[in-house]
């Protein structure tokens, strides 16, 4: 009996495994006869299919210096009432460089101004948006004086929060774009880590963080494209770092970071003829900013020296017709300032400043506004071709140069033409009469008008623009044409020629009383002219 179940077993697990073998066969060939059928219906037959890795972690410098500066930037929002000139006001956008806006201040076009230009006609209030940056644990932003100028009332929101918090101003200098703002929060905030702008190269990465647009946190990187650049129309306090991180509008206010994670610029302004990121942004130096930011948590305000006088870069040319191997030039000199009562004359080389020799003029400026108000300094002096010393009371250079007019400038006719057997600069030009002094409202000293300058000529390339009163060539006066076909007779080529000329201040060309400043140009007169 136990033999006959065994055999039973046995031949129910032959048939037991005869049906598995059969059944993994038909699946086999199933599968087989399928997967060939596919192969011959494949759109592309030589084609192998994309396989995805495995994830593999990249370098996290940046997202982790995003990470760790994102909760020190905030989002600012200005509202204020608008004047009435400005809901009327043309709504163009405009480049940065365009000297045509009534409103020439470039940083007003440049950042968190969209919004509250768009806004509906019918909403009673304005909006401007920007960007800032935590540096103290108690509250203090720095952002730009732009970003909150005129504002009636500043909210400030955090990274990753929908809570709006009411900010006050400390203080601002218009002159640097820079203002400092706080908010009062029931804890301590994260604040940024300051470096130092001096150390910065040109190919250095940076990041830059803030809410272009209005949209928060945002983070792009670049490099250090230039350093010390200066723009047309910024104070002469600014000298920017320059990068090609992407700075749009709303990013104003906020931080320029190192690879280190260190603030090392406030996002400024940038280049762009349509209001957007081009690849040429500017950045405060941090430098600057905290020298600007220590005097406002101190006193409220900044103030700086001033002797009231206007500098020119000179160039060697200038230097050579002056005699002089370096200093500061003087272009012109503010009525009734310092400078007047103490005897400065425009044309005049500043080379010492107490005794110590000044390279050129961004020294001199460096210099004087770091001295105290009432303090006395001693200029040496470089006039007609002698050394003199002159003392100097500095002043307040808000109050110095608190009545500086603005003005502009008329088209006039053209009439001759340069044309001299000497030295052609190429321009034309007409001898100035009483109707043209009236018609240009101009009372300076006699010379030629300047009417029409040719392209690619010696004078294009020296800077002459329609419009300039040309009054020296090399020191010598220009009252005439004649005079000036005189001096252009002596001049050769390869000599350097230094120009002095009136011309209009360009900031405000609007304006009823134009004020005329002096202009030095200067340069080699080369060979083909």
């Amino acid at each position: 009996m136990n033999f006959v179940n065994k055999v039973r077993k046995e031949k129910l697990l032959s048939i037991a495994l005869l049906l598995v073998t059969l059944s993994a066969g038909i699946l086999i060939g199933t599968f087989v006869n399928l997967r060939v059928r596919a192969e011959k219906t494949q759109v592309a037959p030589d084609a192998k299919p994309l396989v995805i890795p495995d994830p593999v972690r990249l370098s996290s410098s940046f997202s982790q210096l995003a990470k760790q500066m994102e909760p020190a930037v905030v989002n600012i929002t200005s509202d204020y009432l608008p004047k009435e000139s400005r809901d009327n006001r043309n709504r163009r956008r405009r480049g940065p460089l365009d000297e045509d806006e009534p409103d020439s201040d470039p940083f007003r076009r440049f950042f968190g101004f969209g919004p509250f230009d768009d806004a509906p006609q019918m909403s009673p209030r304005a909006h401007g948006t920007g960007s800032g940056v935590i540096v103290d644990p108690n509250g203090y932003i720095i952002t730009n004086h732009h970003v909150v100028e005129k504002a009636d009332r500043i909210k400030v929101r955090l990274n990753g929060d929908t809570k709006e918090y009411p900010a006050k101003l400390i203080g601002a200098d218009q002159e640097t774009d820079l203002a400092v703002i706080k908010i009062d929060v029931p804890h301590k905030l994260h604040a940024a880590k300051i470096g130092n702008s001096d150390a910065v190269e040109v190919g250095d990465w940076v990041i830059a963080i803030g809410s272009p647009f209005g949209l928060e946190a945002t983070v792009t990187a670049g490099i250090i494209s230039a350093k010390n650049r200066d723009i047309p129309g910024a104070p002469q306090f600014q000298h920017f770092l320059q990068t090609d991180a992407a700075i749009n509008p709303g990013n104003s206010g906020g931080p320029l970071l190192n690879i280190r994670g260190e603030v090392i610029g406030i996002n400024t302004a940038i280049a762009t003829a349509n209001g957007a990121y081009a690849g040429v942004g500017f950045a405060l130096p941090i430098n600057t900013a905290v020298k600007v930011y220590n005097e406002i948590i101190k006193t409220g305000r900044i103030t700086r020296g001033s002797i009231g006088i206007y500098l020119q870069k000179a160039k060697p040319e200038l230097m050579k017709v002056y005699g002089v191997a370096e200093g500061a030039f003087v272009q012109g000199v503010e009525p009734d300032s310092p400078a007047e009562k103490a005897g400065l004359k425009e044309g005049d080389f500043v080379v010492a400043f107490n005794g110590k020799p000044i390279r050129d003029s961004e020294a001199l400026v460096n210099a004087i506004t770091d001295s105290p108000v009432g303090s006395q300094i001693t200029l040496g002096v470089v006039r007609e071709g002698k050394r003199k010393d002159i003392q100097v009371t500095v002043g307040d250079r808000a109050r110095v140069f608190a009545n500086n007019p603005r003005v502009g400038s008329n088209q006039p006719e053209e009439t001759e033409r340069d044309n001299t057997s000497g030295a052609k600069f190429g321009f034309y030009y007409q001898d100035l009469t009483a109707g043209t002094r009236d018609r240009l409202d101009y009372d300076g000293p006699s010379g030629v008008l300047v009417t029409r300058v040719d392209s690619g000529s010696f004078a294009e390339d020296l800077g002459i623009l329609p419009n300039d009163i040309i009054v020296e060539i090399n020191r010598q006066p220009v009252r005439s044409g004649d005079d000036l076909r005189r001096i252009q007779a002596g001049i050769k080529p390869g000599d350097p020629v230094a120009i002095k000329l009136m011309r209009v201040d360009p900031l405000s060309r609007r304006s009823r009383s134009p004020r005329w400043s002096s202009v030095y140009l200067a340069d080699t007169l080369p060979a083909n002219e």
